[in-house]
């Protein structure tokens, strides 16, 4: 564990940091790296609590994952197969409406919607399937496509994005996920990702949807072969646009899962997971919410997080494939019962809300 290495005068400045002050990235980095996690936790939490009291929020959603050919081949990741390959498969619409239809007795207030870069798929597909959540659940917020995806059916359907955002807006879209953000430095995307859309085009898109009054999350893939530099640099983007074009509800540290790729790196500890939670609710102070995902980080962890400045616990998932296929250790899904009781074990009050965290 690092014990602290700050100076007098960064000691009293992070003890003292008022609720929503804006740091700078040099204060940041020094604080991620000198600070103990006790100090980093403490702070964030005083901010958590100034925001949120002792709430904890969760929501009932589903996740449908409907492929996992992808025509890219990022080297963190687990899930993503070949056309062809052993492992490869493709929801069709009626799958989609059998997985929707088989929970229609849930409650459900979310239905989250990543899959991988399919050649064989026509953009009406994408159309159809949002149409087919909206009819099925039209009570239901569908939070789908990354903007990594968004950028796919723009090259390979005849589009620009803001066409694409308008008529799937159009067909039941009503917010955009946050993943494919990864790293943002342009080093470590050439490492990791070198075939997924640059750090500039995904904060367009996410910038496109904001202009468009479309509310969309954002993460960040850590824990890998990224630096605090690379964190703080890919955090300050994130700030940047939300300065600019307000519209992300919540930031996702997603802990990197290392099994089963060609990465062949260990996942982040707890500690640094711990302080990557802690050093996102100091920095990102125009981001309301920070997401302990438990599906990647796992139950302990991210309980723990809710102390280290988190203040939202995902919700029921019901079958995350992604994370799992890294070697995600977390279960596949959780009751509403099993989500009230793991929160309430750790002292903060469970809170169900919808995707926008009005309180249900």
């Amino acid at each position: 564990m690092i014990e602290s290495a700050l100076d007098s005068a960064s000691k009293k400045r992070l003890a003292t940091l008022r609720p929503g002050e804006r740091i700078e990235a040099e204060f940041a980095l020094e604080i991620a790296r000198k600070a103990s996690a006790h100090e980093l936790g403490e702070a964030a939490l005083r901010q958590r609590r100034a925001r949120h009291g002792d709430r904890a929020y969760y929501v009932y959603n589903q996740h449908l994952n409907y492929t996992n050919i992808c025509r890219n081949q990022c080297r963190f990741c687990a899930y993503s197969k070949r056309i062809g390959e052993e492992g490869g498969y493709t929801y069709s619409l009626e799958q989609v409406r059998k997985l929707l239809t088989d929970r229609m007795d849930h409650p459900i207030r979310e239905i989250h919607i990543v899959g991988g870069l399919n050649p064989d798929l026509p953009y009406q597909y994408y159309l159809d399937m949002l149409a087919l959540c909206k009819k099925l659940r039209p009570d239901a917020v569908v939070k789908a496509f990354t903007a990594v995806e968004v950028a796919y059916f723009a090259d390979t359907c005849e589009r620009d994005e803001t066409t694409v955002l308008r008529e799937m807006r159009e067909a039941g879209l009503d917010v955009l996920p946050g993943g494919g953000a990864e790293v943002f430095a342009p080093a470590m995307r050439e490492k990791l990702c070198p075939e997924k859309i640059s750090a500039d085009r995904w904060l367009h898109i996410h910038g496109l949807a904001h202009d468009m009054g479309m509310k969309t999350n954002c993460t960040m893939l850590f824990g890998h072969i990224e630096s605090w530099e690379d964190r703080i640099h890919h955090l300050d983007r994130l700030r940047v646009l939300e300065d600019d074009k307000p519209g992300f509800v919540c930031f996702i540290p997603l802990a990197y899962q290392p099994h089963n790729n060609a990465l062949g790196v260990d996942g982040p500890t707890g500690e640094e997971y711990l302080r990557m939670i802690a050093v996102s609710r100091l920095f990102l102070d125009n981001i309301p919410h920070i997401k302990a995902y438990w599906a990647f980080a796992g139950i302990k962890a991210a309980q723990m997080a809710l102390w280290a400045g988190a203040d939202d616990f995902d919700g029921t998932i019901v079958e995350e494939k992604i994370g799992h296929a890294a070697g995600a250790d977390s279960p596949k899904g959780l009751t509403i019962a099993e989500l009230v009781e793991t929160i309430a074990a750790t002292g903060f009050t469970p809170v169900q809300r919808d995707t926008f965290f009005q309180e249900l």
